[in-house]
């Protein structure tokens, strides 16, 4: 509740009658001053009594018969005469945060010093806004919003300044360090801690204040004033991430575009600027914003620069969002990266150039910080890697998501997809799958450009579901469908590989294992129970890529017994689906004898392959 100060001790003497005042006190007036489209029927004494500046204008007027006097530039219209006209008479006037302004610029203009009358109204009022207003945090903001209209009288007397230099005070102050009493947001706080109401303990303990305390009651001066108050908060030392929170709270309330599906957090809007103001403020606040990477969040950023295109702000502001969105990408999310197009000139449903500028700000940040090309082993590991490894996935998303419009030309694909360095995915399969819906959108491709475009997967870097699923790929390439099938074959033999290498590992180890179970040294015992659990866990694995490996043969004996039934081969399906070609019978009788021969040979290495997993299994349940 703010504060006030009783002036004055007569009773009210003042009444109104339309666009008139009349004081009341029983002798007629002999003066009329009029301020705008008020008059005021008074009389001279009090006036003179008070006023240097009313003194000389009553003197101006003595030959006159009737005393008129004009006041169209005082501080504050009729509004502020009323109260002057008040205290003048002596009647009782309350002095407060709202009205402090107001008759302390009146006052000025009008001269009311103490070389006129002792305790005059510039004294008391100068001792009401030091004394009372610039200590609490309520009064002085109040105070600061009345001074809008009664610029630049308020800020000749150094009232803005005061008040601001007040509030970034108190801002910049921890509110649980202030000492007892408190009374700040309407609450009083006992020496114990708890909230009193009326002198008396409540016995409830008060909320404690997060260094966000300020923001919405800061969100109610006009930006000009605002902005005054951040820049001294600066000079004052305030964290930048705090000064961050104050400017996207400011922005949430003023910018409609911010609260897009209510994301952006629970701010009051208060959508009374017109597209031109919000341009300006959002231009002002990107000025403001700190360029520390982080102390903004990156769904703010992608908010803002979404309404800057929608308002059409400067380019200098849009290329400033995309920098400092491009600097935490890897914190993005697919959904606030999805900017639709709001210019003409674009075909496209989403603006890929701005994702591709982010994507570019990034990868240049990224290179600055020292990133080489790593091997695959150390982008799985590194924790240093996670970013640009994020962003790969992001990015793939991204691309799978603008896959499907028609509109989306080939070049412009195939540039973000390779901008991506190759040691940013571990696995292509989320890129595969967006080349995958671009070609089922773009179905009137040529192969040449469908080759093109697979260039950017490395067929190696998918897994087994992708390259099972590449392999039955209509929309692929040939060429593209012979590699996947050739890796697969690979990663098949080589998974075959490890695992013989870890059972001829198990079996060199079984004497080591008796050995130290004889050992009778100290400490022999401990030994032999950490290698032993250290031999079951490799006896676990085991078991588990033989598991896989019983389950790869039985997928390669039925592909061996789809071979054999009849036209039904490899290449009887793919080579005359891809060119269209009609091979004559006695080659298809040629090929069945072929594949006849092949699945023999294929089934007698699978017979020798699956006795040894047999005995593989016997050796482990033995050793188990």
């Amino acid at each position: 509740m703010a504060s006030s100060v009783k002036l004055g001790s007569k009773p009210d003497a003042f009444r109104r009658q339309g666009q008139a005042w009349f004081c009341t006190t029983g002798l007629p007036s002999d003066i009329t001053v009029e301020v705008g489209d008020m008059s005021f029927h008074l009389h001279k004494f009090p006036l003179l009594s008070k006023s240097a500046f009313l003194e000389w204008l009553i003197e101006e007027t003595s030959d006159q018969e009737e005393c008129v006097i004009r006041l169209n530039d005082i501080p504050g219209g009729a509004k502020s005469f009323e109260l002057v006209a008040r205290f003048c008479y002596g009647v009782k006037i309350e002095l407060s945060s709202e009205n402090v302004v107001y008759l302390r610029c009146a006052s000025e203009h009008l001269q009311m010093t103490e070389e006129i009358a002792e305790d005059n109204l510039i004294a008391q009022s100068e001792i009401f806004l030091n004394q009372v207003v610039i200590r609490s945090w309520k009064d002085s903001l109040k105070a600061l919003e009345t001074c809008e209209d009664l610029l630049p009288h308020a800020e000749d007397l150094q009232i803005v300044k005061r008040c601001i230099e007040s509030l970034a005070s108190k801002a910049t102050t921890d509110p649980n360090l202030f000492g007892w009493p408190i009374r700040e947001h309407g609450i009083m706080q006992s020496p114990g801690g708890s909230v009193l109401w009326n002198g008396i303990s409540t016995g409830a303990r008060p909320r404690n204040f997060s260094s966000n305390w300020w923001y919405e009651d800061a969100s109610s001066l006009s930006f000009p004033m605002y902005k005054r108050l951040i820049s001294t908060m600066e000079s004052r030392g305030i964290r930048p991430e705090i000064i961050a929170g104050s400017l996207t709270y400011y922005a949430k309330k003023y910018l409609p575009g911010l609260n897009r599906r209510h994301s952006m957090g629970a701010v009051p809007l208060t959508a009374t600027l017109s597209e031109v103001e919000q341009k300006n403020l959002l231009e002002e606040i990107d000025r403001l914003l700190p360029v520390q990477k982080g102390l903004a969040s990156t769904r703010v950023l992608l908010g803002l620069l979404r309404t800057a295109m929608i308002l059409k702000a400067s380019s200098t502001c849009i290329s400033n969002l995309e920098k400092r969105i491009g600097m935490q990408l890897d914190h993005a999310t697919l959904e606030d990266l999805l900017l639709p197009s709001f210019s003409y000139t674009m075909e496209t449903l989403y603006n890929v150039e701005c994702v591709q500028r982010i994507l570019d700000h990034f990868l240049a940040m990224d290179q600055a910080n020292g990133a080489a090309s790593p091997c695959l082993d150390d982008v799985m590991a590194s924790p240093s890697l996670a970013p640009i490894t994020t962003v790969a996935k992001l990015i793939d998303g991204y691309l799978a998501e603008i896959a499907p419009d028609i509109n989306l030309k080939l070049p412009k694909f195939q540039s973000l997809a390779s901008a991506v360095p190759e040691y940013a995915r571990p696995l292509d399969d989320g890129l595969y799958r967006a080349i995958d819906i671009y070609l089922k959108a773009h179905s009137w491709l040529s192969e040449a450009e469908r080759e093109q475009l697979c260039r950017l997967m490395d067929c190696q870097k998918l897994s087994i579901e992708a390259c099972t699923h590449a392999a039955q790929n209509e929309r692929l390439p040939l060429r593209v469908v012979v590699q996947v099938l050739f890796f697969e074959q690979l990663q098949l033999r080589t998974s075959i590989a490890g695992c013989l290498l870890v059972s001829d590992n198990l079996e060199g180890s079984r004497p080591l294992r008796s050995g130290i179970a004889t050992s009778g040294e100290a400490g022999g015992w401990a030994t032999a129970v950490r290698e032993n659990q250290v031999l079951k866990v490799g006896m676990d694995n085991m078991r588990m890529r033989l598991s896989e490996l019983e389950k790869e043969c039985s997928n390669m004996r039925q592909e061996i017994q789809k071979l054999g039934r009849g036209k039904s081969g490899w290449t009887s399906r793919v080579v005359p689906k891809k060119f269209n070609l009609k091979l004559k019978s006695q080659m298809c009788s040629a090929q069945e004898g072929s594949v006849s021969e092949q699945q023999k040979s294929m089934s007698a290495k699978l017979d020798k392959l699956q006795a040894k997993v047999s005995k593989q299994k016997k050796q482990l349940a033995g050793e188990a």
